[in-house]
């Protein structure tokens, strides 16, 4: 299982705090340095029903800077991967995908869930 954070991002320290806690081996990657890829995040939209929106770090600055919740609407799918893919502070974070199942955000019933398959 990979999981993607950002080091100054408190809700991510509190995920990866609580995947230690439940003894679940993940391998931890730096989202800034290396975003995931287009097929990584091609596999995250199949997880979350196709919500391309859900992909997005839409409380970021970035996010905002680029005006991306006016222009998201008319984005292709593979202009939104392409541009995820080379900027990892517009990616939602955490960003966690295991065999069966993919994760963003870090919400504890939900990651409960998911674990507990």
């Amino acid at each position: 299982m990979t999981v993607y954070t950002y080091s100054n991002c408190s809700t991510c320290r509190d995920a990866v705090k609580w995947l230690r806690a439940q003894g679940v081996a993940f391998v931890e990657k730096p989202i800034r340095e290396t975003p995931p890829s287009v097929g990584e995040l091609q596999r995250m939209l199949g997880y979350q029903n196709g919500k391309l929106r859900r992909l997005f770090n839409t409380s970021g600055q970035e996010y905002r800077a680029l005006r991306l919740a006016d222009k998201l609407p008319a984005m292709t799918e593979v202009e939104a991967m392409m541009l995820l893919a080379g900027n990892g502070r517009l990616v939602k974070r955490p960003f966690v995908l295991g065999d069966t199942f993919g994760l963003v955000g870090f919400d504890r019933a939900e990651w409960k869930r998911a674990f507990d398959r």
